[in-house]
């Protein structure tokens, strides 16, 4: 659990204007406060698989509202990225949806060994 002088902080840091407690920026930064000291409190407890559940809930909230900030306001998106550190896992360097696919399977061009069960040969 976060102090209450430290969460001040961080409420203070990420604000948007004066009396601002709510938005998507603070609870951003309170929740990877949250997860970083849960992420040190099982380096040492690697068993303590309850606490473990809490911290994947609170990774896909923080998940949830940065999708919410990006696609309402990607400036803000940036910027909150930007000042918590947090490295946005960009799609999978080795998946390309337009790379064109190799034929496997049961049709003709197949490459594929079938085995000598299969009566089918191309």
């Amino acid at each position: 659990m976060l102090a209450t002088a430290k969460k001040t902080t961080l409420i203070e840091r990420f604000r948007t204007h004066a009396s601002d407690t709510g938005s998507p920026e603070v609870q951003i930064a309170i929740l990877s406060e949250r997860i970083g000291e849960l992420t040190e409190h099982f380096k040492t407890h690697k068993k303590d698989h309850a606490s473990r559940r809490g911290l994947l809930q609170l990774v896909s909230k923080r998940r949830r509202l940065l999708d919410y900030l990006k696609a309402h306001d990607s400036d803000r998106y940036r910027d909150v990225i930007g000042k918590l550190g947090i490295r946005k896992k960009s799609e999978s360097k080795h998946f390309d949806p337009e790379a064109p696919r190799p034929m496997v399977g049961h049709g003709p061009g197949s490459t594929q060994n079938l085995g000598p069960w299969c009566t089918w040969r191309p």
